[in-house]
């Protein structure tokens, strides 16, 4: 069985590893204990809330 994807789901994929990468620079930035100040957990919110939607793009084109 052959799944065909989406442009645009492969693009979320690659926007999805953007955002992680994003995260992770952040906890790199923070380490070792990783103690965010209110902006950052502000940003963290952001990009986790993008990072859901890109998500959800790749889900529906999944079905």
């Amino acid at each position: 069985m052959v799944i065909m994807v989406s442009q645009r789901a492969v693009d979320a994929v690659f926007e999805s590893l953007f955002l992680l990468t994003d995260i992770r620079a952040m906890l790199r930035e923070t380490a070792p204990h990783h103690a965010l100040s209110g902006s950052q957990r502000e940003h963290v919110r952001d990009l986790l809330s993008r990072l859901e939607g890109e998500i959800a793009i790749i889900r529906e084109d999944l079905g």
